[in-house]
């Protein structure tokens, strides 16, 4: 489907761009030329880099967030049940994808460093605190259990992002798949004080 507004043809356009090139190596007039849009047009909708950046993450967040919970959620209908072993399966088939690059959030922090402004790192932040809670939710609904469990699913998501992104190694999602099965398995029930 072709993007219709202006607006949605830069998004489009800096999404495509950010995610396979890098966030310093696309520049803004790279976009407006590839969009096909004016450049006042362009500066109308956003009025910095830092404001299209933030917006493609949110974007990104909305799109990968549904993705992620759909297709983990397939795999819990087929087994009947939630298996932490299964976050890995779901990332394997990510990593498959031709257009993979890595962590969107991931890489903007990191290609920003400490200069990353804080609304970049918070956006950042909030997606994967959206992740521990949408994880923490599955986890609670089998039962009683170690409040930090969903913060160690998602270390070792990221580790594995990182390290696939890296080695493009299929080994890195059979260890995670390891991890967390052990991490599963042995996962304390922990009962409030």
């Amino acid at each position: 489907m072709t993007p219709h507004s202006a607006r949605e043809r830069i998004l489009q356009t800096a999404s495509t761009l950010f995610y396979r090139e890098g966030y310093r190596a696309t520049g803004i007039d790279r976009i407006i030329a590839e969009s096909g849009v004016a450049k006042m047009s362009f500066y109308r909708h956003f009025p910095s880099k830092s404001d299209l950046i933030l917006a493609y993450l949110m974007q990104r967040h909305a799109e990968w967030m549904h993705w992620f919970t759909t297709a983990l959620q397939e795999r819990i209908d087929a087994m009947g049940t939630f298996q932490l072993e299964m976050v890995a399966e779901v990332l394997g088939a990510w990593f498959a994808q031709e257009d993979f690059r890595g962590c969107a959030f991931i890489n903007a922090v990191a290609e920003t460093g400490l200069s990353a402004d804080g609304a970049m790192r918070e956006t950042a932040a909030r997606h994967k605190e959206d992740l521990v809670a949408y994880l923490d939710g599955l986890l609670k609904a089998r039962g009683p259990l170690d409040a930090r469990l969903a913060r160690a699913v998602v270390l070792i998501i990221d580790g594995l992002i990182v390290r696939y992104q890296t080695t493009h190694n299929p080994q890195e999602i059979d260890a995670a798949r390891y991890l967390l099965s052990t991490l599963d398995t042995q996962s304390p029930v922990v009962t409030p004080k």
